[in-house]
């Protein structure tokens, strides 16, 4: 496992305060946290498809990766293309 030295930085000195037992305790403690909200999200969009009619199709997954994945300052249609060319 690698950590950024400022990481371990930080870790040490929360065992050096007595705030954990020790850079592993505080790994593990941490990988547990980041666990738990994966499956946290995980239950959350399952409920929320469940509510909203099931996994996405081809079209709405399309529709949302053109969306989502456009490149910042392409803009998102006519009103992004006229509010662009008002400011130049």
């Amino acid at each position: 496992m690698t950590l950024d030295v400022d990481q371990l930085l930080a870790i040490r000195a929360l065992v050096e305060a007595r705030s954990t037992s020790s850079v592993s305790a505080f790994v593990q403690h941490a990988v547990a946290i980041s666990l738990n909200d994966v499956a946290g999200w995980g239950a959350l969009l399952a409920s929320a498809l469940d509510q909203t009619g099931g996994p996405l199709t081809r079209a709405e997954r399309t529709w949302a990766d053109d969306v989502l994945l456009k490149a910042p300052g392409k803009g998102r249609g006519k009103r992004a293309k006229r509010t662009k060319a008002r400011a130049a």
